[in-house]
């Protein structure tokens, strides 16, 4: 079946050149000029990966994934200038999947949208008869083929990125997971991210465990190592 991106970006350049790429591709594309427009499209439309400029005039990227996130997880890609730092590690701990700096190869771009996608897909595959089946760690019940997340009962809302970090840290309690091997885990082996990356998401899984149990403490730091998740 074919996919379809969203693209939200107030450049008519960029809007146009992504475009012909992406539809050279096999992908069908939407576009939108600014956040406050791409709401409402989104809303009522969901795509199957959106990519969002930071800054647009009206409503901002990030405001924009903010609102989205209160009912979705849809998955999305940040653009963000090629200095703002800062941007970044806000849009990956308000639930971006990944960010993108301008200007941009095509071909990245490109190579990060199949990546997220797949990952997407992977519920339906493990219907097929891949998954390992469910996870239950004390209080924490993973479902692969669901994407379903419960911690004492509660759902929890995770991306795909999320939930792929903390199904590689709940497979072996006890056992570090090195930045390295959670990239691979949640990314694929063929696409890299830096390792502020993937501390962004771990910060953001914590917050939300810790919005429905303040004492969750299970994913744990070890400085210069990696992370792991204990049952204790």
């Amino acid at each position: 079946m074919q996919k379809t991106i969203a693209l939200v970006d107030d450049d008519q350049n960029i809007l146009t050149s992504v475009s012909m790429a992406l539809e050279a591709e096999g992908y069908r594309v939407v576009t939108y000029r600014d956040g406050e427009e791409a709401l409402s499209g989104l809303t009522t439309a969901p795509p199957d990966l959106a990519i969002l400029d930071i800054k647009m005039p009206r409503m901002d990227g990030m405001e924009l994934l903010q609102r989205l996130r209160k009912d979705s997880q849809l998955p999305a890609i940040f653009l963000t200038s090629k200095d703002d730092e800062i941007d970044e590690v806000i849009g990956l701990r308000m639930g971006a999947d990944d960010y993108i700096k301008k200007p941009f190869s095509q071909r990245l771009l490109i190579e990060r949208i199949r990546a997220i996608l797949r990952r997407s897909d992977l519920p339906s595959e493990l219907e097929e008869g891949v998954s390992e089946g469910l996870i239950e760690r004390g209080k924490l019940v993973l479902d692969p083929q669901r994407h379903s997340c419960r911690w004492d009962g509660a759902e929890i809302q995770l991306t795909v990125t999320e939930f792929l970090l903390l199904q590689s840290l709940s497979q072996r309690p006890g056992h570090v997971k090195t930045r390295d091997q959670l990239m691979d885990a949640a990314y694929g082996e063929s696409i890299y991210v830096d390792d502020r990356t993937i501390d962004s998401h771990i910060k953001r899984l914590r917050r939300k465990f810790r919005e429905t149990d303040k004492e969750f403490s299970q994913i744990e730091t070890l400085y210069g190592v990696g992370y792991r998740y204990s049952e204790s």
